[in-house]
């Protein structure tokens, strides 16, 4: 095999000592996928099941010298980003996601974790919504993001679609909006508008567990992998879906708090 032929992808996101999330979800996924991960650290965290207890972003030379390293020698064929810290990381990621090539780039406007601690300053919002939106083949966000990003109140399913468009029209391409923050007993259901104008929904039985830490770096990184086998959009989000879904159906019993998914759950059977 020549060199360079294998799937490549990249995570540029923060790390999550639990394992759960961010980082080394996105990598455990990206493996789970058959897809060759690398990533560019942007922040680090000190997190379990139970909470972020801190976390430092990376000096943005760091963060650059980081980006050079990948673009001189890999050929990532598809990407993602995930937490961001604040205002001028996210404009340093952008300007380095201009500089190189890597390919369709999935965005996962992280804001919030699972317990309820900020992943993103609030200047970062505007920064996120007006420079590294615009740049997304796909947009991921769940409710609270995307009423963050759009600055409409999502109450039911037409404001899901509602705010999908207003999404495009801030420059996503493909919108996925997460349902699973949506308070409906028995279904948790995501709403896609894809760049061509056509639209569906994504529905699974909703859960009743607390093993769902990390579900949006899964759901954003196995797109990115699906993409870099060369899926078309609407194909790589419905693996995605699946794969979440097994993820989350066949739980794995690690913490005490919000338990992190089954990345190999997919490959077991775990979505028949």
């Amino acid at each position: 095999m020549m060199a360079n032929e294998f799937p490549q992808t990249l995570t540029i996101a923060g790390t999550d000592s639990g394992g759960g999330a961010g980082i080394m979800a996105d990598l455990k996924t990206m493996q789970a996928c058959q897809v060759f991960g690398a990533a560019v650290v942007v922040a680090v965290t000190a997190q379990n099941t139970l909470g972020v207890q801190d976390f430092m972003a990376l000096p943005q030379k760091l963060i650059d010298e980081q980006f050079a390293s990948l673009a001189a020698d890999l050929k990532i064929r598809a990407c993602k980003t995930g937490m961001l810290a604040d205002a001028a990381h996210v404009h340093g990621v952008v300007e380095n996601l201009k500089k190189y090539d890597f390919g369709l780039l999935t965005v996962d406007p992280v804001m919030i974790a699972k317990g309820g601690a900020a992943l993103l300053a609030d200047d970062a919002v505007t920064t996120v919504r007006d420079e590294l939106v615009p740049l997304a083949d796909v947009l991921t966000p769940n409710l609270p993001e995307a009423e963050r990003l759009t600055g409409l109140t999502i109450t039911d399913n037409r404001g899901m679609e509602a705010a999908a468009m207003a999404l495009q029209d801030l420059g996503a391409k493909n919108v996925v909006i997460k349902g699973g923050h949506e308070a409906t007993p028995d279904q948790a259901s995501d709403f896609v508008l894809l760049v061509d104008g056509r639209s569906f929904w994504l529905s699974a039985a909703r859960m009743d567990t607390v093993r769902t830490h990390g579900t949006g770096d899964t759901l954003s990184s196995c797109i990115t992998a699906a993409l870099a086998k060369g899926e078309d959009f609407e194909t790589a989000i419905r693996i995605a879906k699946d794969f979440v879904t097994a993820a989350i159906a066949n739980p794995i019993a690690v913490g005490n708090g919000h338990g992190p998914l089954n990345h190999w759950a997919y490959n077991q059977g775990g979505a028949e």
